[in-house]
């Protein structure tokens, strides 16, 4: 059979007296198609920290999370349960989830300190965290947080990232993902780290995951330089240091324009330009000295008060930032300081000391400024403790073991109830029962004041779309909003 030069594979089959089946055809076309490559977009999208709509109106603008790694004991703090007075000591009388077996034991461990209502609202707090009773009128406590994974990693995962699996965006990736940043001469995310040790996890607590580079959160120190080389050696200030960032400027976007669309060429880009910006707006930002004796006083900043010192700083940086546009400030405490396996009697009101302070001070100096209405201010680690004793080797040594099945949190502003108790413990204080807010949950409900949906604000990665929520059954709780 003779064909013409122009003649195809595909016409052939079509025409040919061979009569394949449609069927046949079907299978080839598509089996073309599948092989052609797929043609890029015509234009490649921008990731950058520039502020950008919202779905619908927010009430947040700006969040700053102090994050308290180890897993404060809410028995302690904010979940009282006086009933377990009856049998402290005794045995549990059900059945409990140890994380270490081999130094639990069934005995009921009843909080030795002394609970109280507090404020015109009458929410229930500990003596040990005087300064948080003072805002209880400002606050939103959650007695029902829930993420049932009780080991650290994964449990601060599934609060900081929305998933227990490692590599995905933390929450401050998302929002300033989603919302960009109010400032152009300040990072969107930054990460306030503790001069003890970095808490669990390390550098994953602020990464940017599979998100673009941009995203990333940017690690301020406890102590000078607070951001490394952002200040450039004498010798270099000034037009050296101009000249070197033109020339490099233009390497980059040549190497760009030739091949579009590398994120992490993108952010390097945008980094220089930021840092160049940053070499006067944070170096005031962080500089305290402006601020009146009376306010650093408020957050506990004394050279003589070694306690509350050093994180009050933080926490008046933290207002800082905000104040100048940052998007979403973490505040972390050092490594298992809230990890109270052994010791709790002395180690508790240790850690309650060097936040509770700097804590409250920080809502009420929102407050008084105007801020705390479009600014949220997050409480909380990424567990509790249980109601027995751990290390049943006398008072000294007695300790809780770990527990995410019902734990406590407070969150304040950004358009979250104020001083309200939302959810409950079982009489035990061990699972939560009513009005249970899950990890994901709570992003989806923080998406919401900042005017986002939680599955709508996607990113695609592994030929999929990635969401915070990532397809849980998370909903917004209309009951923590004001």
């Amino acid at each position: 059979m003779q064909f013409e030069n122009h003649q195809t594979r595909r016409h052939f089959l079509a025409q040919s007296s061979l009569s394949v089946s449609s069927l046949a055809l079907a299978w080839l076309l598509e089996k073309e198609a599948n092989a052609a490559p797929k043609k890029p977009p015509f234009v490649q999208p921008v990731y950058d920290a520039k502020p950008k709509e919202t779905e619908h109106p927010a009430q947040a603008k700006a969040m700053i999370s102090l994050w308290m790694q180890g897993g404060p004991s809410h028995h302690d703090m904010f979940d009282p349960k006086p009933e377990m007075a009856k049998y402290d000591g005794k045995a549990f009388p059900g059945e409990i989830k140890y994380d270490n077996a081999a130094q639990a034991s069934s005995k009921v461990f009843h909080s030795p300190w002394k609970f109280a209502p507090r404020g015109e609202c009458g929410m229930e707090l500990s003596e040990l965290i005087p300064y948080t009773s003072a805002i209880a009128d400002d606050i939103c406590l959650i007695r029902s947080m829930r993420t049932t994974v009780n080991n650290h990693g994964q449990s601060i995962r599934a609060l900081q990232t929305g998933r227990i699996l490692e590599g995905r965006p933390t929450l401050g990736s998302w929002l300033t993902y989603g919302l960009g940043c109010e400032a152009d001469n300040l990072p969107a995310f930054m990460a306030l780290i503790d001069p003890g040790q970095l808490p669990v996890l390390g550098v994953e607590n602020w990464q940017n995951g599979f998100l673009p580079s941009t995203y990333q959160g940017t690690v301020v120190r406890p102590q000078e330089p607070r951001i490394l080389d952002l200040v450039p050696p004498p010798h270099l200030k000034g037009a050296p240091q101009q000249n070197a960032l033109n020339f490099l400027d233009s390497l980059n976007r040549r190497h760009q324009e030739r091949f579009p669309g590398q994120h992490d060429l993108e952010a390097r880009i945008a980094t220089y330009e930021l840092a160049a910006k940053m070499q006067v707006a944070a170096t005031e930002a962080l500089d305290l000295s402006k601020e009146t004796k009376a306010t650093q006083e408020m957050y506990g900043i004394h050279s003589e008060n070694k306690t509350t010192s050093e994180y009050g700083t933080r926490c008046l940086i933290a207002r800082r930032l905000i104040e100048r546009g940052v998007r979403f400030v973490q505040v972390y405490t050092q490594n298992q300081l809230w990890d109270s396996h052994n010791g709790i009697i002395g180690s508790l009101p240790k850690a309650c000391a060097k936040v509770d302070q700097p804590s409250a001070a920080l809502v009420t100096d929102l407050k008084a400024r105007g801020l705390l209405d479009s600014t949220v201010v997050h409480w909380g680690g990424e567990m509790g403790r249980l109601p027995v004793i751990q290390n049943d080797g006398g008072r000294a040594k007695i300790g809780r073991d770990h527990n995410t099945h019902g734990f406590s949190s407070w969150v304040a502003g950004g358009g979250f109830k104020a001083g309200h108790v939302h959810g409950k413990t079982d009489e035990w204080g061990h699972k939560a029962v009513e009005d249970v807010v899950n990890h994901y949950d709570y992003h989806a409900t923080l998406m919401h004041l900042f005017g986002l949906k939680h599955d709508e604000l996607k990113y695609e990665y592994a030929k999929r779309e990635q969401t915070l929520t990532d397809n849980q059954p998370a909903k917004v709780i209309e009951g923590l909003l004001a």
